[in-house]
């Protein structure tokens, strides 16, 4: 049974992964990847690749006296069977060549990563909003999901409904991102402020859905279905379109327009931050199943303001986005293209976008 999983598996990771840097690089097994497997019989098949590695061990909450054993396949993934862990939550870490290494599959590990500041940075004696962690129901994907969400500061003392800005992050990341290395919380507080936005709700779901090979329309379902219902029903928001907006960088500028060109009657305000249509498609193609030429009137009648937006030259969305703009000037798509930053495809240009975006929006 588990050489069945192993290949299955191995034949998945052969697809094509829409990630951060999906946008030029080859496929690894590590995209489609799952580093723990629950068996029927109990047993978890522990998973991680490291191709260069000369030995693979996992330490934690785990059995002491039957350690697990790993073996390497040839595409570079060791795995691993660990039995007799029974029902419950386990600390576990892998051991790659004698370093502990945390699990890079796992759901919340962009969680893990250390957060340097260099200079100011962004936290200051001003008044500060909350960033609260909400777990809903999705009946899209048929499991629990997570999403932060920035309230301004005062909200709480507030009876007046709020306009909402849905802003998603990119491939390998999740809605802790955002608020995390975005640094959104801090740059919204400060904004507010200095009087240069209006007070607004900020949600940030989690534009990533694993083990699946094309994650966009998954999300763009969910998101209509599951949390802009989720929001209306447990916040203080106006819910109509001229108070809706979607913002959202590479991968979540991917599902950034799959939400707004297939709800045009739904959001007023769209910003696509480093991104294109999906790489390795024609945009022709593309454009044709969002139906761009059909509805390009629609679009320019419905969004009060539509950007894209680039980290210059160096960004690697760069000349997928070009490709793709040429497509929405074909279909007469009226947008905006800016530049804010040239960081590249990094957060010092999509933390700019935001600095850039926040002020402009429900004026």
């Amino acid at each position: 049974m588990i050489k069945k999983i192993i290949l299955l598996l191995f034949a998945l990771a052969l697809t094509v992964s829409v990630s951060a840097q999906g946008w030029f690089r080859q496929p690894t097994p590590n995209d489609t990847l799952r580093s723990t497997i629950v068996l029927p019989d109990g047993g978890v098949l522990f998973q991680i690749y490291a191709p260069q590695a000369q030995a693979v061990g996992v330490t934690g909450d785990l059995p002491w006296g039957n350690p697990v054993k790993f073996t390497k396949a040839e595409n570079g993934v060791w795995s691993g069977l660990c039995q007799g862990l029974g029902e419950g939550c386990f600390r576990y870490s892998f051991l790659v060549d004698g370093v502990r290494v945390q699990d890079p599959k796992a759901p919340l590990s962009a969680e893990q990563a250390s957060i340097l500041t260099v200079g100011e940075g962004y936290v200051k004696d001003v008044p500060h909003g909350a960033i609260a962690q909400r777990w809903y129901y999705s009946s899209t994907l048929g499991c629990l999901r997570r999403m932060h969400v920035w309230t301004p500061a005062g909200y709480e003392k507030s009876l007046e409904p709020l306009p909402v800005l849905y802003l998603i992050h990119g491939g390998g990341d999740n809605d802790a991102s955002w608020p995390g290395v975005g640094a959104a919380g801090w740059i919204l507080d400060n904004l507010l402020a200095e009087g240069k936005m209006v007070p607004m709700v900020v949600v940030m779901p989690n534009g990533t859905i694993t083990d699946v090979p094309d994650e966009v329309p998954p999300f763009a379902k969910d998101m209509m279905t599951d949390v802009v219902p989720f929001i209306e029903a447990n916040y203080r928001v106006l819910t109509d379109k001229d108070n809706r907006a979607v913002a959202g960088l590479s991968m979540g500028g991917m599902e950034t327009m799959e939400v707004a060109f297939n709800n045009i009657d739904k959001f007023s305000w769209v910003w696509v931050m480093s991104s294109s249509f999906m790489p390795g498609r024609e945009p022709a193609d593309e454009a044709k199943r969002l139906k761009v030429h059909e509805n390009a009137g629609k679009m320019n009648d419905s969004f009060k303001m539509m950007v894209y937006s680039q980290g210059g030259p160096a960004d690697i969305a760069y000349q997928n986005c070009v490709n793709t703009r040429r497509e929405l000037d074909a279909a007469g798509l009226k947008y905006e293209y800016v530049e804010n930053a040239q960081a590249g495809h990094s957060w010092a240009t999509w933390r700019a976008d935001l600095q850039a975006l926040a002020p402009r929006l429900f004026k």
